[in-house]
């Protein structure tokens, strides 16, 4: 719901604060005073093409915010908010502004934050529903009518989009099988080629790091060997070292007893044995692991060779050739059993499709029985709003089956034909902008909703009509606004009918000061009310008698 429009700058329009509440609210003023200046602002903040001509007169830039009553917002807004990263706090209101220059430059803010004015225009249909001379929008865009008949109608569309995701999924599974079993059978000889490559060689995870590791122990060997073969050399033989401190202990150990300093010294020197056969293990191990083969060095290199060659021919790393020998295997065994797997997901995407299907024309049948009722509702407003000439139709079309949906098998439009025997046509193409008006109230009354909008504005529903035909507006207005989902309705009149219907009444009024000209807007007062439908019903001189009448017309209301 819109809570304040504060436009400063805007053609005739200096600087204007306005609040709105909700239930109905009726602007009325001469003509040219200026009501067309307030629904361009509006429509400059809610994403319009900016025109630097709205800039006042000797001013640099021109603003308009709009302020919102969060409290509903429709879920697609505060979707396409989040999605913009727009933040909004609980309790806070939603404000969008746009500001324009004089040489036609523009910028666009949500609660103060920059975003493209695409987002704006997006975000408008959603938060005001504008109905005038000429409406593409709202109840006349068609893109709009199934959502509005199936609300109508209570139809379980959410189950019919469950169906059809379900369905989808599995088409899509199926077309994937497909497609993989093609693309198997196509590559078939070059799967069993690159396999048959691969299983020569068997490649291992993990492999590729221990060759590489045995070839570097190896290569250390074969640069080791020559000192290796000397130290060796060193601990062989019985004129080793190793040999004679083993003799030279056995001599000690036979005198060791004479003398203390003799049993030190023998101890000394068995620590020493041990010590220098410790070593002499070592050194044997070590010769073992850093043994030198060059056989084993050139299979080890020519493996690697052959692993990493692999690994570049199949875009992958060395440990991950077992995976890829793996899925080429499964690629083959689905061409073996792929039959027999698109029989089970074509039998799974055909029982999907009966349950869309069934769901589907439950929901169909709905709308042709809600169709019916709907047209008959509408056509109890007609006669009253003077359009019982008109007959209105609710057309549910079957779609061919690759133009079904999550909203199920139907096209829906609402058709008119104005005129005794004319063909029906959509609403925008052959009615005028009165008629047009009053049909979209007549739909309005009859689904009884606003549509998506918090807001709805009618710009001059009553053109052209007066008398009987003027209530009956007012009073379809005033019970629309009254409504337990009713919002807010804003309707721009020049009929004293209407605008005592009104819940809150605002009147625009156009003032010169020499050669400066400006347009302004009041809340009225009950005083002021009477006044000003006084005006719209006796004109520029205001009698007693057009008080008078102007007090009946606010008792009834």
């Amino acid at each position: 719901m819109l809570t304040l429009l504060a436009i400063r700058n805007i053609v005739l329009i200096e600087a204007l604060d306005l609040s709105f509440g909700p239930g109905l609210g009726v602007l009325t003023g001469e003509t040219g005073a200026g009501k067309s200046i307030l629904l361009d602002a509006l429509g400059l903040v809610l994403g319009n093409r900016a025109d630097s001509m709205l800039v006042r007169a000797g001013e640099d830039q021109a603003s308009v915010t709009a302020s919102f009553d969060c409290a509903k917002l429709p879920d697609p807004v505060r979707e396409m908010l989040a999605e913009a990263e727009v933040e909004i706090e609980p309790g806070e209101p939603l404000i969008l502004r746009r500001r324009l220059k004089a040489d036609g430059g523009s910028k666009a803010f949500v609660n103060d934050q920059p975003v493209s004015v695409a987002l704006l225009r997006a975000l408008g249909p959603m938060l005001v529903e504008l109905h005038g001379q000429h409406d593409d929008r709202g109840l006349v865009n068609p893109r709009g009518h199934r959502a509005l008949l199936d609300r109508y109608v209570g139809a379980d569309t959410a189950s019919v989009a469950e169906a059809w995701r379900t369905w989808q999924a599995a088409e899509e599974k199926l077309t994937a099988a497909r497609e993989t079993i093609e693309q198997a059978k196509a590559d078939q000889d070059l799967l069993l080629a690159h396999l048959t490559e691969l299983a020569a060689i068997e490649p291992q995870e993990g492999e590729e790091e221990d060759l590489a590791a045995t070839r570097t122990t190896m290569q250390k060997g074969e640069k080791l060997s020559g000192d290796l073969d000397e130290l060796r050399a060193l601990w062989d033989g019985s004129d080793s070292a190793l040999a004679i401190l083993r003799t030279a202990a056995r001599r000690l150990d036979r005198i060791s007893e004479e003398h203390s300093l003799l049993a030190e010294a023998l101890a000394a020197l068995d620590r020493a044995v041990i010590e220098a056969g410790e070593a002499e293990e070592k050194l044997a191990r070590a010769g073992e692991a850093l043994q030198f083969n060059p056989a084993e060095l050139d299979r080890i290199e020519t493996r690697l060779f052959d692993l990493r060659a692999l690994a570049r021919k199949h875009g992958c790393a060395v440990d991950d050739l077992p995976g890829v020998m793996r899925d080429m295997r499964t690629r083959l065994d689905a061409i073996e059993h792929g039959e027999e797997e698109i029989g089970s997901l074509q039998a799974a995407a055909s029982a999907a499709l009966e349950v869309y299907r069934a769901q589907a024309e439950a929901v169909h049948a709905q709308r042709l029985a809600g169709a019916k009722r709907l047209d008959a509702a509408v056509a109890a407003e007609l006669a009253p709003l003077k359009l019982d000439a008109a007959r209105f139709r609710t057309a549910v079309t079957e779609l061919p089956e690759d133009r079904w949906g999550p909203s199920g098998v139907d096209a829906v439009e609402f058709l008119i034909a104005t005129n005794p025997g004319a063909d029906f046509a959509p609403l925008a193409k052959i009615a005028s902008g009165g008629e047009l008006s009053r049909f979209v109230l007549a739909l309005k009354v009859a689904l009884a909703e606003q549509g998506g909008a918090g807001t709805v504005i009618f710009d001059e529903i009553d053109r052209g009509v007066g008398g009987a035909v003027a209530s009956a507006i007012g009073e379809r207005l005033g019970r629309l606004a009254g409504h337990e989902n009713g919002g807010q309705l804003l309707v721009v009149t020049h009929s004293p009918q209407v605008a005592a219907r009104g819940d809150t009444h605002y009147v625009i009024h156009k003032s010169s000061e020499g050669t400066v000209t400006r347009t302004s807007v009041a809340l009225l007062d009950p005083a002021g009310r009477q006044e000003e439908i006084a005006r719209m019903l006796s004109g520029a001189e205001i009698t007693l008698e057009a008080r008078a009448q102007a007090d009946r017309l606010l008792e009834r209301a």
